[in-house]
């Protein structure tokens, strides 16, 4: 038990197996939960304000869950009630019987997420402070992914053996049950995770709250031209361009993608900082046009697209939120990112689903002009942080 409690390696693969399971609790229910509204008589400006709507709520609340966890100090507390909601909404999903109600799981479910995150992603990194914040991240997101995986894949052959969406949703609740079980264990084994962090952020003294915002900026571009599988997954369904049953496989695909690519950006970003996220811009960008506009063997590659602009939100992104910000602000730092992050989100994929209804022309000139405007604020972090300069002179 003390050989694992100095360990900072087996901290990120305890909580990446937490996620692992967790991830294939939500994620298999988001690769269906798009045809399933649309089941339900949900329209696709439905479908895009109810995906974008959960995130601007689990986002937003990541704010308030952040600030209480730097207050407190209760990370493992606000980690746990996290937990218990994100992953006890989903089986609920297989008792809805209207879209109004399946909506209301789903945001319910993003609470929990974001309720648990910012707390999670604190504890996590002062175990990343000792192995490289990228590298750290990136195991905990590849580990994360390969739930993200298998949930889909697991909904997908329930739903073709059985051809219904509440089978598909009941049967996760086993790796719910499994996740909260280890996630039990972790709390017992490493009560104060604030003994692994081994050093200061080396931005922290150097203009980082100017880096912040300015980062903050950029990443919300990203946000607002990112869609959301659930309107990715309506129009595969309403143009046939992917089959019913290839649905979840094609989220699946690109979630093994994004586990991939968090390992090889994680390293990249220990070692090139911010160029890291310059590259996986510009293969994010290229995700609408062959998504929305192709046929099967295009929608597979800019899924591929979507993976890698994923894997960069999720581990490299919280990789540079934890170089920068002081430890005691950290959850805090964690809260506001999120906050911004899930509005420009939930405006993002309002408008891309309102989008869709009129003009897909229209949404993926949004999508692809949104990334591709963040990419001179990246550029300009990464010249002056190397330089060590201010980013605002």
């Amino acid at each position: 038990m003390k050989l694992i409690k100095k360990s900072p390696w087996a901290f990120i693969i305890l909580i990446g197996i937490i996620s692992l399971f967790s991830d294939m609790t939500h994620e298999g229910a988001r690769s269906i939960t798009g045809p399933y509204l649309a089941m339900l008589g949900a329209s696709a400006t439905i479908v895009g304000f109810v995906a974008g709507f959960g995130e601007l709520i689990g986002y937003s609340l990541r704010l308030v869950s952040g600030f209480i966890a730097d207050k407190t100090k209760k990370y493992w507390t606000v980690t746990f009630i996290g937990y218990f909601i994100n992953l006890l909404a989903v089986p609920a999903l297989a008792l809805a019987g209207s879209w109004q109600m399946a909506a209301v799981l789903m945001i319910l479910e993003r609470m929990g997420r974001a309720i648990r995150n910012p707390a999670r992603d604190t504890m996590l990194s002062h175990a990343t402070s000792a192995v490289g914040h990228g590298k750290g991240f990136g195991i905990h997101e590849a580990l994360d992914q390969i739930g993200a995986v298998t949930g889909p894949l697991i909904v997908g052959a329930v739903y073709y053996f059985s051809g219904s969406y509440h089978k598909s949703f009941a049967i996760l609740l086993i790796p719910a049950i499994i996740a909260i079980s280890i996630l039990i264990v972790a709390r017992m084994v490493y009560p104060d995770t604030k003994d692994m962090e081994t050093k200061a952020a080396p931005v922290q003294q150097t203009h980082f709250k100017q880096f912040y915002w300015i980062y903050l900026i950029a990443v919300s571009l990203i946000a607002a031209g990112f869609a959301d599988y659930p309107l990715i997954a309506f129009h595969f369904n309403k143009t046939s361009q992917v089959s019913s049953e290839w649905i979840p496989v094609m989220f699946a695909i690109a979630m093994g993608v994004d586990a991939l690519a968090a390992l090889i950006l994680g390293k990249l970003f220990d070692k090139h900082g911010m160029k890291s996220l310059i590259l996986s811009t510009v293969f994010s960008a290229a995700f609408a046009p062959l998504v929305f506009m192709g046929n099967f063997y295009t929608a597979m590659l800019g899924m591929i697209c979507w993976g890698v602009g994923m894997a960069a939100q999720e581990s490299v992104m919280r990789a540079v939120l934890a170089t920068i910000l002081p430890i005691e602000k950290r959850a805090t730092g964690f809260g506001i990112f999120n906050a911004v992050f899930g509005l420009f989100w939930f405006l993002g994929s309002f408008l891309m689903g309102w989008l869709y209804d009129v003009s897909i022309s229209g949404l993926i000139v949004f999508s692809v002009g949104m990334q591709v405007i963040s990419l001179p604020f990246f550029m300009r972090l990464s010249i002056n942080i190397s330089k060590n300069k201010p980013i605002l002179k």
